[in-house]
């Protein structure tokens, strides 16, 4: 994973080149945790070492492996070949909903990006379809690039901050991974605009459920 942060270290050049010094939010839509790892890891160095930064790794309520899900040592897979790893997990058996952010919607998490929530590093959100398709729309019409529904997620996010430092009155630099197009994502796009998606909350006793089966596995 340590190898996608030359992502993170370019934005760290782009921003010294535009002249910002300081970032103070951070933010990435998380499936498993690779592309918003890739971002955020350079910046959560420089918090690991006393910066005031916000990092958010963002994912879908009907998911919500980092805001729902223990901490807890589980397989990565649904066969249970690869070995227990410690992660943020809704149990490997999990069937997800099907919601048309398909990349955010694997049960556990990588153990660096498990870890560093665990620390206290990183503020995990959970956010519905519909106000990130409401997001995803926005960034259509303002900067002419359809982004991929799991980006909206991130999107939606940066608009959460945007609007929370104006109310405050704070200037604020926010960074965010524009992680891919939606080209290929349009039919979400039509069901969304068309009235025929909807939220889904993931229950807590379905949860629950799922983490009957790593009940006897050891604990972090």
């Amino acid at each position: 994973m340590m190898h996608q942060t030359i992502i993170g270290l370019e934005a760290k050049k782009q921003l010294d080149i535009a002249g910002e010094k300081k970032v103070d939010v951070v933010i990435g839509c998380v499936g498993g945790g690779s592309n918003f790892a890739g971002l955020a890891f350079p910046f959560v160095y420089d918090k690991m070492n006393g910066a005031q930064i916000d990092i958010i790794p963002v994912e879908p309520t009907s998911c919500p492996t980092l805001t729902k899900g223990p901490y807890v040592y589980d397989h990565g897979d649904t066969a249970k070949m690869t070995p227990l790893v410690a992660m943020y997990s809704l149990g490997h058996n999990f069937v997800p909903a099907p919601i048309h952010a398909g990349g955010l919607r694997y049960h556990g998490m990588a153990p660096l990006v498990s870890k560093a929530t665990n620390e206290g590093l990183l503020s995990p959100l959970a956010l519905h379809q519909l106000e990130s398709y409401e997001a995803g729309i926005l960034f259509a019409k303002t900067e002419g690039i359809i982004p991929a529904p799991e980006t909206t997620h991130a999107i939606a996010a940066v608009i959460r901050e945007a609007k929370k430092a104006k109310e405050e009155a704070k200037e604020k630099v926010i960074l965010f991974n524009f992680s891919g197009h939606g080209i290929m994502d349009l039919t979400g796009y039509d069901k969304y605009l068309t009235g025929q998606l909807q939220n889904y909350e993931l229950p807590d006793d379905v949860i629950a459920e799922n983490l009957k089966e790593i009940a006897g596995y050891p604990l972090p």
